[in-house]
Order: structure tokens, then C-alpha cells, then sequence
């Protein structure tokens, strides 16, 4: 990968998986609380969780391969749709939305799915922009950060002041976030311009 689609991914993995970290500290708020759940089901459900969105946006982007790249470029427009629609909604919300907090490595991983279930969006047309071996480094490298969203899940865990002030973040940035990386997909599929390769 480019040192340019290298930012980018990393830039669309933190966007789209900020709220997995709320997930994440609730979770082990819940653990230091109760005992429950275990930080290794915690861990196993969030990694099956994201598996789970990271092998559906592959095979979308696989099957996208048919399609000439300025066409598939087009789907930078979903990302943009769905910020824009995310930035509607904040008005007179004040998005008190709390994880619910589960005890099973498969409900960890519905809730991590439910709740990632929009990285679709952003992480199809990311990998259908990309050659199969950039892929595939695209998707080790979102593994390995969801390792680095797992262990400051851990670390805040026990610390409600943190909570609170995360739970402002993903608000504003995710929207954003979607918004820069529809974007860049459709800066860079040449889907804006006449001259594109077919």
C-alpha cells in the first residue's frame, strides 16, 4: 500500500471503530465490576465480531472486481451519504446511546457486528480501490489495530470520566470520518474525472 491509502485505512478503521471502544471500556467496566465478562471472551467476541464485517467487505469488494474502477468509485458515495446522514441526526440529540453489556463471546460478537455493521460502507469501496495484496495487508492491519482498541478498552475501563468524555467523540467524528473517506474513493478511482481507465 501507498503511504496515502495506508493513512487512509488507518484513518477509516479509527473513524468507523471509535465506538467499538465505548463497547470495549463498557465492557470491561462490567468485568472490573462483576467479574463478567472475562477480558479473553471479551477479546474473542470483539475479533469475531469485526472478522465477521472484515470478510463480508472483502467478498463485496471481490465481487465489485468485475466492474470497471471509475463505476465502483461511485460507492464513495455511500460513505458520504451515510456521514452527512449521521451529521443530520446530531441536531437536538444528545445521543445518550449506551452498549448493552453481554457475557457470551457470541453476543460480543452481535453487538461488535451490530455495531460495525456500517463499516461496510466505508471498508467495501476502501478495499475495491485497492490490489488483492493491498487488501489483505488493509485488513491485517485493521486486525492488529483492533488488538490496540482492545488493550485502551482494558486501560479506561475502570475510569467512568474517560467514559463520559469518549462518548462525545464518535458523534461528530464518525460522520466526518465517513465523509473524508468517500471522498478520497472517489478522488482516487478517477470516477470524478472523463478520463479514467474502464
Amino acid at each position: 500500500m501507498t503511504v496515502s491509502l495506508l493513512a487512509t485505512a488507518v484513518v477509516a478503521f479509527a473513524g468507523t471503530t471509535i465506538d467499538d471502544v465505548l463497547v470495549l471500556i463498557a465492557l470491561f467496566m462490567a468485568r472490573r465490576a462483576t467479574g463478567r465478562p472475562r477480558a479473553a471472551v471479551i477479546v474473542a467476541g470483539q475479533y469475531a465480531g469485526f472478522a465477521a464485517i472484515l470478510a463480508l467487505s472483502l467478498a463485496a469488494a471481490t465481487g465489485l472486481r468485475i466492474l470497471p474502477d471509475r463505476w465502483t468509485g461511485l460507492l464513495g458515495l455511500v460513505p458520504i451519504a451515510f456521514g452527512i446522514w449521521g451529521l443530520v441526526r446530531l441536531r437536538g440529540n444528545d445521543g445518550d446511546d449506551r452498549p448493552p453489556l453481554v457475557a457470551t463471546t457470541g453476543r460480543i460478537a452481535a453487538v461488535t457486528f451490530a455495531n460495525g455493521a456500517d463499516s461496510l460502507s466505508v471498508f467495501t469501496p476502501l478495499f475495491r480501490t485497492l490490489h488483492p495484496l493491498g487488501a489483505l495487508s488493509a485488513t491485517a492491519l485493521f486486525l492488529a489495530l483492533l488488538g490496540v482498541w482492545c488493550v485502551i478498552g482494558a486501560l479506561l475501563g475502570g475510569r467512568r470520566a474517560v467514559v463520559a468524555m469518549l462518548g462525545r467523540v464518535p458523534h461528530w467524528l464518525v460522520p466526518v470520518v465517513f465523509i473524508a473517506v468517500g471522498v478520497f474513493i472517489l478522488l482516487t478511482s478517477g470516477a470524478l474525472t472523463t478520463s479514467g481507465t474502464a
